[in-house]
């Protein structure tokens, strides 16, 4: 095992391995977890790896996961959750307008129901969203002035693309704030299975990629 070093910023993420934390999400435990990864490779300089290269990606819930540990590492460089959908890139708020107005797409009542990805302290406003004093575009901006890129897929109701375009068109205005849009990307291409990279887009991609 590892030591925990309390220094790091993910370390604000209660998950020692020998705690029990019952209103702690399956997202920050996965962060946990890749935060100590990287303690791992901190102290194993014989690797030969870059610390300041390191990137996390993850597709569906653990595109949620990515994002989640890439908002609260800032040893990280370069985040890529790719179709995360709710609960990662897309919106609450925006997901339940979708959801009313006649599209298929993943809420928050309908997250809580299918898996543990957030603490039970979220349940009771599954139903009233607007409550929340915060939504998705703000866990995004947690990774500024770090490099995100967020793939999406245009073509599966189900992920929220419009969610996903307006919490990342409003997050992006950190990015911009900051003068460094160019470390932001949203990438939504459709016509393509659900966690397959879309070949076609990767020339706009590879800016972001080999900048980070």
């Amino acid at each position: 095992m590892f030591p925990y070093s309390p220094r790091r910023q993910v370390s604000r993420l209660p998950f020692p391995p020998n705690e029990d934390h019952p209103s702690q999400s399956v997202a920050s435990a996965w962060a946990w977890g890749v935060g100590r990864i990287i303690d791992a490779l901190e102290l194993t300089p014989s690797a030969n790896i870059d610390l300041t290269k390191i990137g996390v990606s993850g597709c569906s819930r653990n595109g949620k996961g990515a994002l989640v540990a890439g908002a609260f590492d800032t040893r990280i460089a370069l985040t890529i959750p790719q179709e995360s959908g709710s609960g990662g890139a897309g919106s609450w708020r925006i997901s339940d307008g979708m959801m009313k107005n006649g599209t298929s797409t993943q809420t928050a009542f309908e997250i809580v129901g299918e898996n543990v990805w957030f603490s039970t302290l979220f349940n009771p406003y599954v139903n009233q969203v607007n409550m929340l004093p915060f939504d998705h575009h703000m866990l995004s901006a947690l990774v500024a002035p770090r490099a995100l890129l967020i793939i999406d897929n245009t073509g599966i109701d189900w992920l929220g693309p419009e969610s996903v375009f307006g919490a990342q068109k409003t997050a992006n205005k950190v990015w911009q704030a900051l003068g460094i849009a160019d470390k932001m990307g949203v990438s939504q291409v459709g016509n393509h299975n659900h966690c397959q990279f879309p070949e076609a887009n990767s020339p706009t991609w590879t800016p972001l990629l080999t900048s980070s």
